[in-house]
């Protein structure tokens, strides 16, 4: 089959946020949910607060992501995270 290419972002509750930190947790579980990071930027939003850009891979056999992004959102420190990109991989 096919990979999928996804890209997550994810908003912090607050610009205090340590995103170092939050940014390690999530990379921990994507690769727990079967993933592979490729890419996290950071990007400004507003106001000095950034976001968590986060593009990785995975098999398409795994399904959705939804279970995923729940973990992330418990997160201490996460306020959303949402799928902004969905690409297949083929090759």
């Amino acid at each position: 089959m096919a990979d999928v290419i996804l890209t997550f972002k994810v908003m912090p509750s607050n610009v205090a946020v340590n995103l170092q930190k939050a940014r390690s947790e999530i990379e921990e579980r994507i690769k727990h949910f079967g993933g592979s990071i490729g890419k996290v930027e950071e990007v400004p939003v507003a106001f000095g607060l950034k976001s968590l850009n986060i593009i990785f891979i995975m098999d398409e056999n795994v399904g959705s992501t939804e279970d995923l992004e729940k973990e992330i959102a418990q997160i201490k420190g996460v306020g959303s995270v949402d799928v902004i990109d969905v690409r297949r991989a083929v090759g």
